[in-house]
């Protein structure tokens, strides 16, 4: 960087005219130091006072990241919050002249009413299902939807929601029926009624749009319907407004956000200064090299989308990739790796782990602990303090007597909880689902080390790992979430359980939009790496299992042919002949190109009439189990029956994802749609 503490790109960005100012910024590329310079210009060249700045973004530690900034340019009095916060105070100043009477309560926690409006319609109540029946509530507010056009736009969106649709959007209407009834306001209502204010009241926008007149929204990749809703109130006519925000880290889709807003900006101000920072003072070039590796092989990407990241840093070591036999010597084998870095200098502070899912944190809180290695949990609570582990344990204490082999009778014990053979619809449900099949793999790895073990020796084993995993809350190696890691950085990040069915989640086969997120998932834990980036993969979940996983999709590609990992390709169980396209004799790679037996791209032979039968079919039995489509089969498992067209038991069994269980329930009903075809 020159003098000044700005590139080129960056000061084209701060000391371009009013806008509107579109920033296009990669990881890395220093947008927080940009925006706040270019509000300090703004402010200096008397265009406008500090008190008319009104600068949104998505957390609260990034407004007070803001304002400090702000203050130490010599800035003080612009107003950097959430939208959340910023329509609480917008609120509470104009009620009296919008509603009048006492402002309405704001609602903490919405658990409680959705409670009464589940019990009412006899739907779950169990916590899981009120937090899945919350977090569709508030995707819906955030996507403006209304109770009355939730079930057509769920179908239209094809989402995985935590049960029918009508009952979903019932709850939906009972929860707002509630709310209203005893005058309060929960988070996503503040929008809404801020919106409403301004669209409503001539005077009330007046005075608002006096007082602020220029706009600022951080991270505007991740707006919403409704958010964008209220910045088009605030904004009216004017376009005093600069948006920063990366595309290729859209992550949040699932709670209603959509980079639309910033992919269209253009469009919508086609006088608009485009300023697009690709230039990474953040990583390596090696880490910046494989992070544009990854997202350079994503679908559908528009041109807003394509930014290619240039490292500025000196050179490090290449990223590291690791195949492992199964996850706890994956887990080992990481917990020793932090351990020797620690011994030679490196700070425990500055080494992160992360994962797909909060579930796969318990091997690596062990693994950790055994090493001696501190650790904290980022973003979620240890594994053992989660309700449903605790839970867990209480029911298998008062099963402890059972004399039955200790995996079936852990199963068993845990059905009535919440473990079911397939994975439940809702996040949290799924969340849950995924720490209760955690404590059955326990069981199968206790098994494996002692044949004799029974639930009583389990629930023991279970105690000692509790309070080995509880040590006095300390600074150390972060273990997180990759949604959890968003904004944030490490000098050496271990991205593990790179595995299909992991990352991408089972659960977004055969839907691309799906995949592609989880892709850029991936690509927001590659860039919060500085200097040393570690991925790595198990071949099976527990020693002696079958050795079936395949590593990432995602890994192809990135892996040089120099690299040991490179010999291990997307096989069948990681040895043997490399599955090969029945059209253009490619190997396969993921799981889609591996049941369909040909490459995702190359052409199809696939019968139509067939496959919308199998869809209609799966559709009936999906709606009569209450689950997703895809726990019935996925698309890709359609696809590769209508191009098979199996004849008998043994051809349809050959086809990856249907084993014995789905064989049994579904076949009979499968080969008599392929018969009649």
């Amino acid at each position: 960087m020159r003098d000044s503490g700005l590139d080129d790109e960056q000061r084209a960005a701060v000391t371009a005219p009013r806008g509107p100012v579109c920033v296009l910024a990669g990881a890395g590329t220093g947008k927080t130091r940009t925006i706040t310079r270019r509000i300090a210009h703004l402010v200096s060249t008397g265009h406008v006072a500090p008190g008319q700045v009104l600068a949104v973004t998505f957390t609260a530690r990034a407004a007070g990241e803001m304002r400090t900034r702000l203050r130490t340019l010599g800035v003080s009095g612009v107003q950097a919050r959430t939208f959340h916060a910023a329509s609480l105070r917008q609120l509470r100043y104009f009620w009296p002249r919008v509603v009048g009477g006492d402002q309405w309560q704001l609602l903490e926690g919405k658990l409680r009413i959705v409670g009464q409006a589940a019990a009412r319609l006899k739907a779950g109540t169990d916590a899981a299902s009120l937090r899945d029946f919350a977090g569709e509530i508030e995707w819906a507010k955030a996507c403006l939807i209304t109770p009355d056009d939730y079930p057509a736009e769920v179908a239209r969106r094809s989402r995985d929601i935590p049960g029918p649709a009508e009952q979903v959007a019932a709850v939906y209407a009972g929860y707002e029926a509630l709310k209203n009834r005893a005058e309060m306001l929960d988070f996503d209502d503040l929008l809404l009624h801020t919106a409403a204010a301004l669209e409503n009241h001539a005077g009330v926008a007046e005075e608002f749009r006096d007082r602020y007149r220029c706009f600022v929204v951080d991270e505007y990749q991740d707006v919403t319907a409704l958010q964008q809703r209220v910045l088009d109130a605030w904004l009216g006519e004017r376009d005093d407004l600069t948006v920063v925000g990366d595309a290729n880290q859209t992550i949040y889709t699932f709670a209603g956000a959509t980079p639309k807003h910033l992919l269209d900006f253009p469009r919508r101000f086609p006088e608009a200064v485009v300023v697009r920072l690709e230039r990474d003072y953040r990583s390596t070039p090696q880490v910046v090299s494989c992070a544009n590796t990854l997202i350079g092989a994503a679908r559908g990407r528009v041109a807003g989308s394509r930014l290619a990241l240039i490292g500025q840093l000196p050179p490090g070591p290449e990223p590291d990739f690791t195949e492992y036999d199964d996850e706890p010597a994956e887990a080992a084998a990481v917990a020793a790796r932090i351990s020797r870095l620690i011994d030679d200098g490196e700070s425990a502070g500055e080494i992160a782990v992360l994962f797909r899912i909060n579930a796969q944190s318990q091997a690596y809180e062990q693994a950790l602990t055994e090493a001696g290695v501190p650790f904290q949990v980022r973003g979620g609570e240890r594994f053992f303090s989660r309700p449903e582990v605790r839970k867990a344990m209480s029911v298998l204490r008062m099963a402890s007597g059972r004399t039955d082999p200790l995996v079936d009778a852990v199963r068993e014990v845990l059905a009535p909880v919440g473990l079911t053979h397939e994975p439940p619809g809702g996040a949290v449900q799924r969340a849950r689902w995924e720490s209760l099949l955690a404590i059955v793999e326990l069981a199968e790895q206790l098994v494996a080390d002692e044949p004799d073990a029974d639930v009583r020796r389990f629930c023991t084993e279970l105690d000692v790992r509790a309070d080995a995993a509880h040590p006095p809350a300390v600074q150390g190696v972060t273990l997180a979430s990759l949604h959890a890691a968003k904004g944030l950085e490490w000098d050496v990040v271990f991205l593990v359980g790179l595995a299909d069915g992991t990352l991408p989640i089972q659960h977004a086969d055969g839907d691309e939009a799906a995949i592609e997120e989880e892709r850029r998932l991936l690509y927001v834990g590659v860039t919060r790496a500085r200097r040393r980036l570690a991925l790595s993969w198990a071949l099976s979940r527990q020693p002696g299992g079958a050795r079936k996983r395949r590593r990432s999709r995602f890994l192809h590609g990135l892996i040089p042919d120099s690299h040991p990992a490179s010999r291990i390709a997307a096989t069948s169980g990681g040895t043997g002949t490399k599955p090969k396209c029945r059209v253009c004799g490619s190997p396969l790679l993921g799981v889609d190109a591996l049941k369909m037996r040909r490459c995702t791209d190359c052409p199809s032979d696939v019968d139509t009439e067939l496959l919308d039968r199998l869809r209609g079919w799966r559709a009936d039995e999906a709606r009569e189990q209450q689950v997703p489509a895809y726990v019935v089969f996925t698309d890709a498992t359609l696809t590769a029956i209508a191009e098979h067209r199996p004849a008998d038991s043994a051809a349809l069994v050959s086809i990856p994802g249907i084993g014995a269980r789905k064989l049994d329930r579904y076949g009979p009903a499968v080969l008599a749609l392929v018969s009649d075809a």
